[in-house]
């Protein structure tokens, strides 16, 4: 800004010129107060450690300091979207398009930071911060200490509600929804209501983290990482036969995804192949629920299982909250009626997700607790419902009465095609269910023992998707606490390190690990001014000074379904797209899957083409061997 009123200094003579001018000047001064109340703020933040906030004493005023700016900031653009809607002003068009530019850019800012502020402003941690006090120092009566306590809990609920109905407010308000909306709310509430970590503090306790497990996995010993199980081992001689199975079946979980997966697949030819599909209407061959109105997600379905249209009995696009699209066809190369469930692709989708609640899953032939997760059990209550009330499943069986009942799924399907499977066991005992990167918190113990016999479950390195629990999300808070603590480095240093080990690799950083002569209270001293890293002595607190990954009483742990095939990656050579990647699998136990590992592979393990690409891999790395070189309908089948 200013080099172009430099450059135009002497050409403001137009009509609506000194106007002009005196709104150059008064910008350029106001954006050098932004610039100097920015700079302030950046070099404070960078003073001190996360634990030791005594340096940053001054940030609150430096904050409320830009604030103010945007007021001034505020009529600064009204009045430049007055001048350049004013049709009188006929000034050089570059001054004019520079001042247009400006105030689209100062609109698009104020917008986000408005909104950015009512989603991540907490109004309770003044409030919180007074009730810690008055409860140590006052020693308040225990009936008004809970009262207290209840109303703040309840208040945290109600803003956690109100920020997830603006970031979902595309997706309705129905009863449905409202009740999604308060169950995560209220997980949130409990998850984030006694700590004080801000996201920033919250990236540099997952990079510690990440070099800390780095460390740890550079110091095993290759030779002690042996099988998980070495009763699993009369089992390895089914391995490879579940493997082809699973590299066959996970193209039907793959397809679910519709085009958008299909598109990402193939991005050279998938659009091309997909124009044909979506020209033809098959509404009237195939019964198809749900909008796809150009056959687009039907027909990259078709290319990418090779079934035809008349092996479809039916297909679902329908999509709300606990209600999750799938579809049901006949695969005559297995001979078996498949049902895949798609996973997670929706706003809604993510919202059955994060209903992580428990509820109980009545089934007559499980000894013990059966609970599962809460949104998945309903979005499996709605698959059953239509499977089983429609009629489908029956139309199917009319069709093939000899073939088998196969029910497959990735990722939030996998979780639903695993719930499902156990409400039809009963009815159907020979069927079988194959997930892929299912969700960690699915199955009560019991429930996983006894999915045991049907469902085969397949994880690849480091997927994050099956270590998700709240157990496990308790403990990596825990952790991330701990790191944030110990470290005595600011917390720019941690963070600038721990993009270039991500990015470049190299050693990780040895940042201190112990507290530097401090003690253990030094957990619960202040960490934003008077308020304290751990706001209130949660049931998980011994856990944080303990250092041991403890079950945390606030939450049951929740197992993964059935056997588990882990798949890892053994070595890798190339890059990008040319890389080639050395798979290995074996068995393992879902007690290996109790603790979140952080990797820059952890999103990626989880999509379902890098899970394809594994399992194909695999059967052409063992082309040599019976299972893989067997056509897919003469694959032997495990009998339970």
């Amino acid at each position: 800004m200013l080099a172009l009123y430099f450059v135009h200094k002497g050409h403001f003579d137009c009509p609506g010129g000194p106007l002009l001018q005196s709104y150059f000047i008064v910008l350029i001064a106001m954006l050098g107060a932004i610039i100097c109340s920015v700079s302030a703020i950046v070099y404070v933040s960078m003073q001190g450690t996360i634990s030791n906030p005594g340096p940053r004493k001054c940030m609150p005023k430096l904050v409320y300091i830009r604030l103010a700016l945007y007021l001034p900031e505020f009529a600064w653009a009204i009045m430049g979207a007055i001048w350049v809607s004013d049709n009188g002003v006929h000034c050089e068009k570059t001054v004019v398009n520079v001042i247009l530019l400006t105030v689209v850019a100062s609109w698009i800012i104020m917008l986000f930071t408005t909104i950015a502020v009512f989603i991540v402003f907490d109004p309770l941690g003044r409030k919180k911060a007074l009730y810690d006090v008055r409860d140590e120092d006052h020693n308040l009566e225990s009936s008004q200490s809970e009262q207290l306590m209840y109303n703040l809990k309840k208040t945290a609920t109600r803003v956690w509600e109100n920020r997830i109905r603006l970031l979902c407010c595309c997706v309705g308000n129905d009863n449905d929804n409202r009740v999604a909306f308060s169950s995560i709310a209220q997980l949130f509430s409990s998850y984030f209501g006694d700590t004080d970590l801000v996201p920033s503090d919250i990236a540099a306790g997952l990079t510690l983290l990440h070099q800390e497990q780095d460390k740890v996995e550079l110091s095993r010993d290759p030779d002690a990482v042996l099988s998980h199980s070495p009763s699993l081992q009369s089992e390895r001689d089914n391995l490879d036969v579940e493997l082809a199975k699973a590299a066959h079946y996970m193209q039907f979980a793959a397809a679910a995804y519709g085009w958008p997966l299909y598109v990402y697949s193939n991005p050279f030819t998938g659009l091309c192949k997909l124009c044909g599909e979506c020209c033809q209407n098959r509404r009237a061959q195939s019964d198809i629920v749900g909008g796809d109105h150009l056959n687009c997600h039907f027909g990259s379905i078709l290319q990418a299982t090779g079934l035809q249209y008349r092996d479809f009995i039916h297909i679902s696009f329908h999509n709300r909250i606990y209600e999750i699209p799938f579809f049901v066809a006949l695969d005559h190369k297995t001979e078996a009626i498949l049902v895949a469930v798609r996973g997670t692709l929706s706003l809604e989708d993510v919202l059955t997700d994060l209903s992580a609640d428990c509820e109980n899953l009545h089934t007559d032939c499980v000894d013990g607790d059966s609970f599962s997760h809460k949104g998945i059990s309903q979005a499996a209550s709605y698959l059953y419902r239509r499977l089983i009330n429609d009629g489908i499943l029956n139309q199917a069986f009319t069709i093939a009465p000899e073939y088998k009942l196969v029910i497959v799924g990735h990722s939030l399907g996998a979780g639903a095609a695993a719930v499902l499977a156990v409400q039809l066991r009963s009815s159907f005992p020979t069927l079988k269910c194959y997930a892929f990167s299912p969700p960690g918190g699915l199955f009560s113990k019991a429930l996983a023992d006894y999915s045991k016999n049907f469902i085969i479950s397949i994880i690849v390195g480091k997927d994050l998707v099956p270590r998700l629990s709240l157990p496990n999300m308790e403990d990596l808070k825990n952790r991330i606490l701990r790191m944030v603590v110990n470290c005595n480095r600011p917390k720019y240093r941690i963070l600038l390190h721990g993009c270039w080990y991500e990015i470049f690799g190299g050693n990780p950083d040895n940042f201190p690990t112990e507290l530097d002569g401090r003690n253990m209270a030094s957990l619960t001293q202040p960490l934003l001014a008077e308020q304290a890293l751990l706001i209130q002595k949660s049931s998980s607190y011994s856990t944080l000074t303990e250092g041991s990954p403890a079950d945390s009483p606030r939450y049951p742990r929740l197992y993964l379904p059935g056997k588990i095939i882990h798949i890892t990656e053994d070595s890798r050579s190339g890059c990008l797209c040319f890389s080639d990647v050395k798979y290995s699998a074996r068995w393992s136990k879902e007690t290996s899957f109790n603790s979140i590992y952080i990797s820059p592979r952890m999103i990626t393990d989880h999509m379902p083409d890098i899970v394809q690409n594994a399992l194909r891999s695999l059967c052409q790395e063992r082309a040599g061997c019976m299972p893989c070189q067997t056509p897919p309908h003469d694959l032997p089948t495990n009998r339970v």
